[in-house]
C-alpha cells in the first residue's frame, strides 16, 4: 500500500488438500461488504482516511466475481466506470475522495486487477458484458504502462503508472504490481504477446533478492533502492507470495524469502509485516490478513479471515482463501 508515498506451464508441489470451503463462506464476504462496500458500489479504505481507490475497486471485483455475487459486481464496476475510469486511455484514476477524484494518474496494479475480473467475470460467471472493457484495459496498459528493461534488451518491465518516466538507465518499478496469473490470462485472452513477456520477465525479476521491496529502480547495473520510496519489505511487498502462490508458482525462491522475512516477528501469533533490506524487524502484526499471506508463502493452508480488522487485512485475508483453492 505504499502508492501513498509515490502518489502523495505452471509448477506444482504436492499439498494436503484444505478445508477451504469453509473458510471462504459467504458469511465472511458480507460481513467484508457491510464494513467496506457501500450501496452505489464504492469500496471505502477506512486505513486510508475513508478514501477509495483503483485497487480496492478491482480488489472488490475480484472477490465479488469469486463469490457468484452479480449484483455488487455489477455495483462496483458500476461505481468504477462512473467515477475513476474517465481517462481517454480506458485506465483508472487512482484516488477519489469525497469530493471526487483527487488525482488523475493510474496505478498499474488496479487496472490491471479489474482487467482481470471483468475478463474472470466473462469467461468463468458468464457475464459476458465486461469481456469488451477487460480488452480496452489490457489495451491501455500495454501502450503506456510497459517500459524497455534497461538491464536485458527486448523485455519489459512493468511501469507503476502510465505517467512514470522510463529511461534507458532507470526504471522504477514496483514489484507487487506483478500478478503473472492475470498477466498470463489477459495476454492470452486478448492475443497480447507483450503481457505474455512481462509475466514470465517479472518472475525471472523477482528471483533476484534484491527485488523483495515495496520499490525498487532497475538500472543497467541492476537492482538499486528507489529515491524517496521504501526500500522495504512492506505493505505492498507483502502480496508478492500471494500472488506468486495464486498463479501456481510454489517453487518459485521469493516464497521462501517472503517466509523468513514474516516469520522474524517477535510477539507469538504475529507475523512481520514490515522489513528492512537486512531483515531488521519494524512492524509487525496478528491480523488474519497478513497470517494469511504468511502462511501461503510458507506454501500452508491460509488463516482463517477474522472480519472487522481493516480494509486491507480483512481483503488480504479473503484473497488468500481464493488463493489458496485456485492456485494449489
Amino acid at each position: 500500500m505504499n502508492r501513498r508515498q509515490l502518489l502523495m506451464t505452471l509448477p506444482c508441489i504436492a499439498m494436503a488438500s484444505s478445508a477451504w470451503g469453509q473458510d471462504l463462506t459467504l458469511d465472511n464476504w458480507s460481513a467484508w461488504k457491510a464494513a467496506y462496500l457501500n450501496e452505489s458500489g464504492r469500496v471505502i479504505d477506512d486505513g486510508n482516511d475513508g478514501i477509495s481507490h483503483s485497487e480496492g475497486q478491482a480488489y472488490g471485483l475480484l472477490l465479488a466475481q469469486a463469490f457468484g455475487d452479480r449484483d455488487a459486481f455489477r455495483r462496483i464496476e458500476g461505481w468504477t466506470q462512473s467515477k475513476l475510469a474517465i481517462r481517454p486511455d480506458g485506465l483508472m484514476a487512482w484516488k477519489w475522495q469525497a469530493d471526487g477524484v483527487a488525482d488523475l494518474r493510474n496505478a498499474t496494479d488496479g487496472d490491471l486487477l479489474r482487467a482481470w475480473a471483468l475478463l474472470r467475470a466473462a469467461r468463468d460467471s458468464g457475464w459476458g458484458e465486461y469481456e469488451g472493457k477487460a480488452a480496452q484495459i489490457c489495451r491501455g496498459l500495454v501502450e503506456t504502462c510497459l517500459a524497455p528493461d534497461p538491464r536485458v534488451a527486448n523485455e519489459f518491465l512493468l511501469k507503476p503508472a502510465s505517467h512514470m518516466t522510463a529511461t534507458d538507465q532507470s526504471v522504477i518499478v514496483n514489484p507487487s504490481y506483478y500478478m503473472s496469473r492475470a498477466l498470463i490470462e489477459l495476454g492470452e485472452a486478448f492475443g497480447l504477446v507483450d503481457l505474455l513477456r512481462t509475466a514470465a520477465h517479472g518472475e525471472q525479476l523477482l528471483r533476484d533478492p534484491a527485488a523483495l521491496r515495496d520499490w525498487i529502480n532497475v538500472t543497467p547495473s541492476g537492482m538499486k533502492a528507489a529515491t524517496d520510496l521504501s526500500n522495504a519489505f512492506g505493505w505492498d511487498a507483502l502480496r508478492i507470495p500471494l500472488y506468486l502462490f495464486w498463479s501456481g508458482r510454489h517453487d518459485h525462491p521469493a516464497l521462501g524469502a517472503a517466509s523468513t522475512r514474516f516469520a522474524s516477528a517477535t510477539l507469538a501469533e504475529h507475523v512481520a509485516t514490515v522489513t528492512a533490506p537486512s531483515g531488521q524487524l519494524i512492524a509487525q502484526s496478528d491480523a488474519a490478513g497478513f497470517r494469511a499471506v504468511a502462511d501461503l508463502a510458507a506454501k500452508n493452508p491460509p488463516a482463517k479471515p477474522r472480519p472487522g480488522q481493516s480494509y486491507y487485512a480483512d481483503t488480504l485475508a479473503l484473497l488468500a482463501q481464493i488463493a489458496w483453492r485456485e492456485g494449489i
